[in-house]
């Protein structure tokens, strides 16, 4: 997993998202968003046909989406967790290109 960058990203944003002061209900659902993106992330590159990869990083993908979501709600779009989840969507958004 070390030269997975993706997975990489994804572990720096849920370890940042540790240490966010939040509401119980927001912080129970970002860190559980948090790990789905570099959990999701991981079991689709070890999957073996390009369908199933897909499938895990689209996943992924729709944590993400989640995980903002979250931070919208908390008023967090400047904080520095905003721009580690922008580098993770980024990076996911690549693999799903260049997988089609």
């Amino acid at each position: 997993m070390k030269d997975f960058r993706t997975f990489q990203l994804a572990a720096a944003f849920y370890k940042l998202c540790r240490q966010l002061d939040l509401p119980a209900h927001l912080r129970d659902q970002l860190l559980r968003a948090a790990s789905s993106i570099a959990l999701n992330a991981a079991e689709g590159r070890g999957k073996p046909t390009l369908k199933d990869q897909l499938r895990f990083f689209h996943i992924a993908m729709g944590s993400t989406r989640e995980a903002q979501a979250v931070l919208i709600l908390a008023d967090l779009e400047h904080h520095d967790a905003w721009r580690a989840l922008d580098r993770v969507a980024a990076s996911l958004y690549r693999l799903i290109e260049r997988a089609r």
